[in-house]
C-alpha cells in the first residue's frame, strides 16, 4: 500500500536567513508533535542569500520555541521549488505576488502566514473539525486530505479576517536592524505559528498536540 505522501508547505521571505526560517523550522517542529510524518515544511527566498545560515537571533528565537535551527542554508525561491507544494505562507503581501510571478497556479493556495492563521481562528471559531467519516485506518492520509482542502475554506472566510490596516498582514524584515526589530518579528509571527498549530491539532486525524512552548 502507497505511503500518502506529506503536506507540503512553503514559507517565504526576501533572504531566507531571518522570518521564512524562523516560520519553517517552528511549523515543523509543531506538525511533528500533532501528525508525525504528515507535513514537510521548507522555506525559500525572492532574493535568497543563498547557502547562507539563519541569522543569529533568528536562530536563538527557533531555539526559544523548542526548534532546531542547525543545518539551515538559505534557498532561491522558483517555479521548481514551487512545483507539488499544497500550501505557500509568505512573509508580507509582496512576497505573495512575487510568489504568483514566479507560478500563478499557486493563486489559490497562498496567503500572508497572518492573513491565513486568522482565517484560520475563524473557521476554529466555527467549530470547524475533521469529518467523522476522513477519521479512517489511515490518518495520514486524512490529514493530507483535510489539508489540501483547507486553502479554499479558509479563503472562503477571507471576508470575515481583513484587518483594519493591511499592514497587520506582514512580518516585519529585522535583517542588519537592532534586536528591539527581531522581537518585534518574533511578536508577529509567533501568534500567527500558534494558531496555524493549534488549528492543526484541533483537526487532526491522531489527535496530537501542540508544543507547550508555542
Amino acid at each position: 500500500m502507497d505511503i500518502p505522501a506529506p503536506v507540503r508547505i512553503l514559507t517565504v521571505c526576501t533572504g531566507n536567513i531571518c522570518r521564512s526560517p524562523v516560520a519553517e523550522r517552528l511549523l515543523q517542529t509543531g506538525l511533528n508533535q500533532v501528525v508525525p510524518g504528515g507535513f514537510e515544511v521548507a522555506s525559500a527566498g525572492t532574493r535568497a542569500m543563498v547557502a547562507d545560515p539563519m541569522q543569529p537571533i533568528s536562530a536563538d528565537i527557533v531555539r526559544t520555541y523548542g526548534g532546531n535551527p542547525d543545518g539551515f542554508e538559505a534557498r532561491q525561491l522558483n517555479s521548481r521549488i514551487l512545483r507539488g507544494v499544497d500550501l505557500v505562507l509568505t512573509m508580507t503581501s509582496g512576497h505573495r505576488g512575487e510568489v504568483l510571478q514566479q507560478d500563478a497556479s499557486m493563486l489559490k493556495r497562498t496567503f500572508t502566514i497572518r492573513e491565513f492563521a486568522r482565517m484560520l481562528d475563524v473557521l476554529d471559531g466555527r467549530a470547524t473539525e475533521l469529518p467523522a467519516e476522513d477519521h479512517g485506518a489511515d490518518p495520514l492520509a486524512a490529514n493530507t486530505a483535510y489539508w489540501k482542502s483547507l486553502p479554499a475554506r479558509a479563503a472562503g472566510v477571507r471576508h470575515l479576517a481583513l484587518p483594519a490596516d493591511s499592514a497587520e498582514n506582514d512580518i516585519i524584515d529585522p535583517y542588519r536592524r537592532s534586536p528591539e526589530v527581531y522581537r518585534q518579528m518574533e511578536d508577529e509571527l509567533a501568534p500567527a505559528i500558534v494558531s496555524i498549530l493549534r488549528h492543526a491539532r484541533l483537526n487532526s486525524p491522531v489527535r496530537g498536540n501542540v508544543p507547550n512552548s508555542l
